[in-house]
């Protein structure tokens, strides 16, 4: 039988606050870090997102990091005060999800050999791996929007392989020139704050964050909310556009619950991907529907805090766990109306909700899927 993997400790560093509580009590308050931001840098037009104040210093580590690994840093950092976990040990593992990293530094920078080296994933996980003192070489996931949900997935089934004992799992992402130009270019921003599953949709907001959860199999931590099952799926369909149908989600969601040992009934809420673009919020209410879920309220924290990418599904996987543990389910912001052809549960206002379980999807370029359920 595969061992129990409880979380033990997690944090939000975001433009919203640096502590999960801070983020918590935020967005149950209403407030939504997305703003206009007239930054020529980014963008030659003003866009909304979510960005950090630009003399923001996350933490006063020595200047060699970059504002990404700063980031990285500050978000395990915080996590790692509330655990009882020794990282310097060769039974915790570092997991690193980003789908752009240090990307800026093409714009600023010379090309050359030292750059290539600099801008890699590898570097930037081995100087946050050094800064703490872990032992093993850390692992990286880049898989688009997912990278945050199959982080978790992957640091799981290490622990329960056995070996491992602890996974520390980090997510985040900064917005550079690049990545606006890249979703402008899809036509894909929306000229207002973002209305996840509404009629009235028309595009998503970018964001910048991090976030940290850290996990264990050691029995001291039962009774905490634990990884109850994952899945991933790619449904092969676009190199950009998601599938026309939802069976591929579907499917990753059906497989997530199978390995929890659950039904979909017994699924409280949905924390859903909800960039607000028409085509991802359709085929994520069509996921819905195929798997039974349909009646579950859902949410979209996407009009907070933005579409953070790598980081998002940790962002908003911390967030659902504090509903678990507070009974408070935040609203989806901007929704009014429902705007998908398949009947799904939007959740409009600030909810008490007596949850066991969660569900949390994510969709990303390239067709990847993933869904990750988590419980007490």
């Amino acid at each position: 039988m595969k061992p129990e993997v409880f979380i033990v400790a997690d944090n939000i560093f975001s433009p919203l606050g640096k502590t999960t509580e801070e983020n918590f009590t935020q967005l149950k308050n209403g407030v939504s870090a997305v703003k206009r931001q007239a930054d020529e840098t980014l963008s030659a037009v003003p866009f909304f997102a979510s960005l950090f104040d630009k003399d923001e210093q996350f933490t006063t580590t020595n200047q060699y990091y970059t504002k990404f690994e700063k980031l990285l840093i500050a978000s395990v950092a915080d996590a790692l005060q509330g655990a009882v976990i020794d990282i310097k040990n060769k039974n915790t593992v570092l997991i690193i999800s980003s789908t752009k990293g240090n990307i800026s530094l093409l714009e600023t920078e010379q090309n050359g050999p030292e750059l290539q080296k600099r801008v890699a994933l590898t570097t930037s996980a081995k100087l946050v791996a050094d800064y703490f003192g872990f032992q093993n070489q850390p692992v990286i996931i880049s898989n688009a929007c997912i990278s945050g949900v199959m982080a978790i997935i992957t640091g799981t089934r290490m622990l329960q392989t056995g070996q491992y004992e602890n996974a520390v799992i980090c997510g985040a992402d900064i917005i550079s020139k690049f990545i606006v130009s890249g979703f402008q270019s899809f036509q894909a921003l929306s000229g207002a704050v973002c209305r996840p599953f509404d009629k009235t949709r028309d595009g998503l907001n970018l964001g910048e964050g991090a976030a940290t959860v850290i996990l264990s199999t050691n029995k001291k931590f039962k009774g905490n909310i634990k990884v109850k099952g994952g899945s991933v799926s790619n449904d092969a369909n676009h190199i950009s556009g998601p599938s026309r149908t939802g069976e591929e989600l579907a499917q990753a969601i059906k497989q997530a619950i199978t390995e929890a040992g659950i039904s979909p009934n017994d699924i409280n809420f949905i924390s859903a991907h909800g960039t607000a673009t028409p085509y991802n919020d359709e085929m994520e209410a069509n996921a819905i529907r195929l798997g039974s879920l349909q009646s579950a309220p859902l949410n979209s924290l996407k009009g907070y805090y933005g579409h953070t990418l790598g980081a998002a599904g940790l962002i908003e996987t911390v967030v659902s766990i504090q509903t678990l543990k507070e009974g408070v389910m935040i609203p989806t912001l901007g929704f009014e109306e429902l705007g998908v052809s398949s009947e799904v549960n939007v959740c409009p206002s600030l909810k008490q909700v007596n949850a066991v379980n969660f569900i949390k999807t994510a969709s990303g370029f390239g067709g990847c899927n993933a869904a990750l359920v988590m419980g007490k």
